[in-house]
């Protein structure tokens, strides 16, 4: 069995001891991942640290070249890394799987590579002269998760970069092997230091992600994950007063209106709601259909999502995969067997063998019921019925979350309308969770604050420097 090393100053690095990594296709353990302690994180923050002065020094179009390097350096490992997620997480080489990720991973580290953040002219008069500068931070903590554990890694380490920072990055426990591979490649063609990667089980008494969110000389933490874990890296980043971006954990609601055609738009809300097998954070995890359309929306939806494969990820044909650990399917299962009581199930519903799930459907439900209420991250949707847009709108804002939401009408101009009302961050007409790289994307109430991608984006990687003269 290989045991995989971490990198930290542009070199292996193993630890006394190690973790396995488990495919949750079959089971089978696939590596084996270093367990790293204080001393291992001290070394690469110290690592990145001493690299920051000499990147950060280097020049816009310097900067921008080494970026774009990088993308081209990962798009020639573009298949290896998609075999090496799909084996780690389970999701599907094909479809909205693995390939499809490193498609978005390339499409953001491109992107990324051709911002920049020039010097703004505030005042330029008798009076003087005043401009804004954006500089980099310094070291770049980054905590991803095991959903898509390349593209996030993308989206934490490439803005990172591009500002002239330098970069620790500690992925989940599950999936850490698509991570240590990613930082290799992207080492190839890197100074010593850029960007490193550390790697721990998270079950002993030392915590990396904590241990780094309180390090004096981390400067910036971005984390994608849970709420109650981001709320664990807030608290432990407070003492040092460091910069935070938190994309935190969403319920997004999805509002279809009296006037959708439900034929038309039953494809766009399965993947909508079942990308990646609903372990994505701004997927539909609520569906709101009205009343005079609401059994034809559920007929099409369930038509759809019976020819949809399910299998082990490494099949051509599989187009879902299973869920990625036992403790998610435990809380998946919990929902639906809650469900199954309260409302009518109309797919699915029993858990398969090992940690398959077959996508499952179940309407009849209202809020107040757990599946509705709580963030289930899995391939399980609940439908609420409704009678009037009103009554859609209070039951999609109540919720502690705010991170996406979407509305599904054949009137884009009403649907504007009822959009502009939701309480997250993104809205989507007639689509979901189509995020891109010119658009900023982040959270609002429980779901987090700060923002990823674009302009917007980049500039939480930098301090605002005002210089009068």
């Amino acid at each position: 069995m290989t045991v995989h090393s971490a990198i930290i100053d542009g070199k292996p690095v193993v630890a006394q001891s190690s973790f396995g990594v488990v495919n949750p296709a079959n089971g089978i353990e696939i590596g084996r991942a270093p367990a790293m302690g204080e001393e291992d994180l001290a070394r690469a923050i110290a690592a990145a640290k001493a690299a920051f002065p000499a990147w950060s020094a280097k020049s816009d179009d310097a900067l921008q070249a080494a970026c774009i390097a990088v993308t081209e350096h990962i798009k020639a490992s573009a298949e290896e890394l998609a075999r090496l997620i799909t084996l780690e997480q389970g999701k599907p080489l094909n479809g909205m799987g693995s390939r499809w990720e490193m498609g978005g991973a390339l499409a953001w580290a491109g992107h990324t590579a051709g911002l920049s953040l020039p010097v703004k002219v505030l005042q330029d008069n008798q009076h003087g002269l005043v401009e804004l500068h954006r500089k980099p931070l310094g070291v770049v903590g980054s905590i991803t998760p095991w959903n898509f554990p390349v593209m996030i890694g993308i989206w934490h380490i490439m803005p990172a970069l591009r500002t002239g920072n330098t970069v620790v990055i500690k992925p989940s426990p599950l999936t850490p092997l698509s991570t240590i591979r990613l930082v290799e490649i992207m080492n190839e063609v890197l100074p010593p230091g850029v960007v490193n990667v550390v790697t721990g089980d998270d079950s002993g008494q030392f915590n990396l992600g904590a241990a780094m969110a309180a390090h004096p000389d981390v400067k910036k933490v971005v984390f994608t994950g849970s709420c109650a874990t981001g709320q664990k890296v807030m608290r432990s980043a407070a003492e040092t007063i460091k910069h935070l971006t938190l994309e935190l954990g969403g319920n997004d609601a999805a509002i279809v209106l009296p006037d959708a055609n439900p034929a038309e738009i039953a494809e766009g809300l399965f993947w909508g709601a079942f990308i990646n097998n609903g372990q994505t954070c701004a997927a539909i995890k609520r569906l709101y259909v009205h009343e005079s359309i609401h059994d034809a929306v559920c007929d099409e939806l369930v038509e759809f999502a019976r020819g949809i494969p399910v299998g082990d990820g490494a099949l051509e044909p599989t187009l879902l995969g299973p869920i990625q650990n036992p403790m998610q399917f435990a809380k998946v299962s919990r929902l639906v067997a809650d469900a199954k009581a309260r409302g009518k199930v109309l797919l699915g519903g029993e858990p398969a063998e090992g940690l398959f799930f077959p996508p499952t459907i179940i309407a009849g439900l209202s809020n107040g019921d757990p599946l509705v209420d709580e963030e289930q991250f899995g391939p399980a949707l609940p439908i609420i019925k409704y009678s009037n847009v009103e009554d859609a709108l209070r039951m999609a804002n109540d919720s502690e979350f705010g991170l996406g939401g979407s509305v599904w009408s054949s009137d884009i101009a009403a649907a504007r309308k009822v959009a502009a009302r939701m309480e997250c961050g993104s809205v989507w007409i007639n689509k979901h969770a189509a995020i891109q790289p010119n658009a900023p994307f982040g959270g609002v109430k429980g779901s987090g604050f700060g923002v990823e991608f674009a302009d917007e984006g980049m500039k939480e990687y930098t301090d605002i420097q005002v210089i009068f003269s």
